[in-house]
This record gives C-alpha cells, sequence and structure tokens, in this order.
C-alpha cells in the first residue's frame, strides 16, 4: 500500500477552527489542557489521579462485560493490566452503526491501537491501552440504521425504541441480513450469534482488534455509572455542568468559532427498557419528556442512589464520564468531536477531572489501481484529488479551448462601440443614452448565451478526460461527501482481506495529514 499525505489544509474537508486548535492558535489555549503532541503526555501521566477502587471496579466491569466472549489472548492482559498503577488507556468512540458503517469508524479504532503503541515505545516504563467505547446508550437509530458499498444503501428498519445497544436482533434484522449475503464471515456469525445490537457490535470489533489487544468498553453498564452519582446529583439538581459549558461555548463564540453542541440545564437522559428520554424539571417536578413519568426531587435523588444506570449523559457529560472511569490520557475523535471536546474544559475543571489530550484520528482516502490511472492520465499530483470539480472544469476547459470561449476581446469591443456611440447619440437626444446602455445589455447577454454554448461544444470534445475527472469525484467524494464519511469498508475489505492490518502499518496517529493510500 503506497501512502502519500497532503496537508488537511488543501483538502476543503476541515474548518477553520479544527485548523487552528492544530495549529496551536494562541487565543484557543484556554480551551485545552495539552498539546496533541507526543511531548505532552509526559505532563498527561502525571497530571493522572485514578485510584485502586476505580481501577478494580473497572477491571471487574469489564471482566463481566466480556463474559461468553471469545476473548483472545492480548485483550485479557489488557484488562488485567488495567489494575496496575502505571497502565493508563487512549480511547476512541463510536456509535453502534451497522457492519462497521463508513470507514472512519475502522480509521478511529486504527488510529487508537497505532498511538498507543507509539506511547509504549516512547514511555516504556508505562503499558497503554487502547479502547473503543461503544456508544451503546445511544438512542438516535437512524444515525446507524444503515451502510452503503458501492452506491447502495443497505437500511435495517425497526420500530424498537430506546437505547440502540439493546436493541434486539429480532426477524426484522435476520430479514434485513438477507440483502447482505456478500458481508464477510466475521459479520455473519458476530450478528447470527448475538441477541443485541451492542453484543454484536463488541463481538465483530473485538474479532477484527482483538489480536491487537483493543478493549472494548460498554458505559451502559450499573458498576461504572456509580461512579458518576455526583455528577447526577449537581447536574440534575444544581446546572453545574451547563453552567461551565455555557460559558466555554459562549468564549469560543467571541472569538469567531461556532459550538458543536449545546448545553442544557440537565444533561442526563432517563434510560430504562425501549426508553431513553430528556429529564426536565418542570415547577417543583422532574419529568421525563414523552412519557408519563414524574419525580419529585427527593424521589429522582433516590433513583440516583439506588439505580444510577437508569441515567444517561448526554455529550455534555459523556467524556466526563469516560475520563471518570478510565485511566484515560487521549481521546481521539473526528473534527467534529476534537471541536466540541474545546467547549468541555470548564466542566472537567468543575468535578475536578483531567481534561486529556484531544486528538484528531487519522485521515485516509482510497485510491484503486483503475482510479490511480484515471488521475495519472489527467496529470494530476495528489493534492489536485481534492480541489473542486467545477472548478477544475471551468478551468480546464478554459485552458484546453483554441481560443477564447468566454468572449472577453468581442465583450470589451462591444462595450466600447455601444459606450461610444451612446454619447454620440445623447449628444443628439438624452433619451438616446438610455436606449443604447440598454442595447449594450442586451448584446452582452447574448455574448454571454454564445459563451456557454461555445463552453459545451468545448466540453464535449474534452469528454474524455472530464468523465474521468468525473469517474475521480465520485470514488473520492460519493455524493459529495468524503469517501470515509460514506463507504463501507467491505467495499475494500472483501477483496483485500489484509486490508486492517495494511492500515495498522501506514498509520500514524500524530502526523496530522491526509493520507493518500494506493491499493
Amino acid at each position: 500500500m503506497d501512502k502519500h499525505c497532503v496537508a488537511l489544509e488543501n483538502t476543503g474537508q476541515f474548518s477553520d477552527f479544527f485548523l487552528d486548535y492544530l495549529e496551536g492558535k494562541e487565543e484557543l489555549k484556554a480551551f485545552y489542557a495539552h498539546r496533541p503532541e507526543l511531548e505532552s503526555f509526559s505532563k498527561a501521566i502525571k497530571a493522572k489521579e485514578f485510584s485502586k477502587d476505580k481501577r478494580k471496579s473497572l477491571v471487574e466491569a469489564l471482566r463481566g462485560q466480556y463474559e461468553g466472549i471469545d476473548v483472545q489472548e492480548a485483550v485479557t492482559a489488557n484488562i488485567n493490566a488495567l489494575s496496575s498503577e502505571n497502565t493508563f488507556t487512549v480511547t476512541t468512540g463510536h456509535q453502534l452503526n451497522l457492519y462497521t458503517g463508513p470507514l472512519y469508524f475502522i480509521y478511529k479504532i486504527v488510529s487508537t491501537i497505532n498511538l498507543a503503541k507509539k506511547l509504549e515505545a516512547a514511555y516504556p516504563e508505562n503499558k497503554f491501552v487502547p479502547v473503543y467505547w461503544m456508544a451503546s446508550e445511544d438512542h438516535d437509530f437512524d444515525e446507524i440504521n444503515y451502510f452503503k458499498l458501492d452506491g447502495q444503501k443497505y437500511q435495517w428498519n425497526t420500530d424498537q425504541s430506546g437505547a440502540v445497544g439493546d436493541f434486539i436482533l429480532d426477524q426484522s434484522f435476520k430479514e434485513f441480513s438477507k440483502t447482505v449475503p456478500f458481508a464477510a464471515d466475521v459479520f455473519k456469525e458476530a450478528y447470527g450469534s448475538s441477541k443485541t445490537l451492542a453484543e454484536a457490535v463488541r463481538k465483530y470489533v473485538n474479532q477484527l482488534f482483538g489480536a491487537q489487544g483493543l478493549i472494548i468498553l460498554d458505559g451502559h453498564d450499573p458498576i461504572l455509572k456509580t461512579e458518576l452519582k455526583e455528577v447526577m446529583h449537581a447536574d440534575i439538581f444544581d446546572h453545574s455542568a451547563h453552567a461551565r459549558a455555557q460559558e466555554a461555548t459562549e468564549g469560543l463564540e467571541s472569538l469567531g468559532y461556532k459550538g458543536q453542541i449545546f448545553p442544557r440545564d440537565i444533561n442526563f437522559f432517563y434510560l430504562d427498557k425501549g426508553l431513553r428520554e430528556r429529564i426536565e424539571k418542570h415547577g417543583e417536578e422532574y419529568v421525563v419528556l414523552n412519557t408519563e413519568l414524574k419525580f419529585s426531587k427527593e424521589e429522582l435523588q433516590k433513583q440516583i442512589e439506588d439505580n444510577p444506570e437508569r441515567f444517561s449523559p448526554n455529550v455534555v457529560l459523556r467524556p466526563l464520564y469516560q475520563e471518570m472511569i478510565l485511566p484515560n490520557l487521549a481521546y481521539l475523535g473526528g473534527p467534529a468531536e476534537v471541536v466540541y471536546w474545546l467547549q468541555l474544559k470548564g466542566v472537567f475543571d468543575q468535578f475536578k477531572v483531567p481534561f486529556p489530550i484531544v486528538l484528531p484520528r487519522n485521515f485516509a482516502l482510497l485510491i484503486s489501481a483503475q482510479i490511480r490511472k484515471k488521475i495519472q492520465q489527467l496529470g494530476w499530483n495528489d493534492e489536485a484529488i481534492f480541489q473542486d470539480f467545477a472548478s477544475w472544469k471551468k478551468e480546464f476547459v478554459k485552458e484546453e479551448s483554441n481560443f477564447d470561449i468566454e468572449l472577453n476581446k468581442e465583450r470589451k469591443e462591444l462595450s466600447s462601440l455601444f459606450n461610444q456611440k451612446g454619447k454620440e447619440a445623447a449628444s443628439l437626444d438624452k433619451s438616446l443614452g438610455g436606449a443604447f446602455e440598454a442595447g449594450k445589455v442586451r448584446a452582452l447577454k447574448i455574448l454571454d448565451q454564445m459563451s456557454v454554448k461555445l463552453r459545451k461544444a468545448e466540453e464535449r470534445n474534452l469528454n474524455v478526460q472530464i468523465e474521468r475527472a468525473l469517474a475521480i469525484q465520485e470514488f473520492i467524494k460519493p455524493g459529495g461527501a468524503p469517501q470515509e464519511r460514506v463507504v463501507n469498508m467491505m467495499q475494500f475489505y472483501l477483496a483485500q482481506p489484509d486490508l486492517l492490518d495494511e492500515l495498522l502499518d501506514c498509520f500514524d496517529p500524530l502526523d496530522f495529514r491526509m493520507m493518500v493510500l494506493d491499493l
């Protein structure tokens, strides 16, 4: 797999906010604790306090979650290592996309695994464990109920509700799976042997990355939720998280940056079988929206103490929860995730939890041999792959034409003629000046029409090159979105079973450039 790199700012895919963070812009330094670089980890290690009791609870929860799963030796070793005070984690998280969803799901995990390896080489006195956090409590099923491959969408429709990790792989899923007969065996085995969506995702991620020691953690766990009781009380009854997150959001907006998340007075959902709905305070009562559930303050306090697993943090508090239950040093996420973490440092400070190093996952574009040939035929370099197609076509046709298809000379001469004759006519009758000006506008519009016809004729003559460019465009940005955010891994994995090993060899989690990888 050949690797070429392009600066992120030259791809047109990233916000100024994200790029300014990577650049280390001075105005943003108040919104994070450590720069996203290797040298920062020594400081992060010193700042991370994680008690033996928390380690014991984490290991207990993980062993329970892996019960009944075929656990590889590297995973078992890493779970056991978490009991040791010199073991730390680096984490990524993602929703439970069907069949892994878009490619960047895989890129997140590969980046995290490679970061752990890089840290072990740099800090050999410590051990570093890669973690994938399953977003099993998320309830936005519409975001994950499909995947796309070779331009086709495969979608599971079900009327189940609540936390998606609890969704049963019922008859509707079995019918859906029949539409995916080509699926790799790892997915057939995982879905075929599982009762719930969370169980299936754990199995296929474990099968794909268990040999690398990847730990899969589900925060939907009563042992782990116990650690969050203090935050539940503070957020639901005092709204402290809202105040700190809102303060950071307003600070970023004053610098011209747009926030990605919107803190609420209460940042917890009420979670139960088939249910995940927001909690709001109405008068003296606490209500669960879209249900008949209502609690007094005392009743809700008792719920927190007796059943903390029924409270699910939203995007404002999920990162805090993660850092409270893991000896974690870094979080790896996509551009939007990196940006919203910067809205949360005040929340971490509020609860005296160390803010982790926030790194972008690796970004990649996979290029087939057929597409590489088209790129070479057009004489493009790797940076040119990311140029805007419409702009390229306009300039390409203009440059390849044997004459001025925009009729610039004719426009100038025509305008000059109408202006000159308009002045002469106006000396006879002032109203004629306006008539000549109107005539000039009509004449120039006719030239515009002729220019369009000339351009279309040239495009027909250059059809072969333009079709090549269109094929490249559709491959790297199917439907107008970056490949890694649309295409499923099986589009490449089925023909190249060693794809994940190749990615593990290529990815460098501290190299913040777009990788163009030739298959």
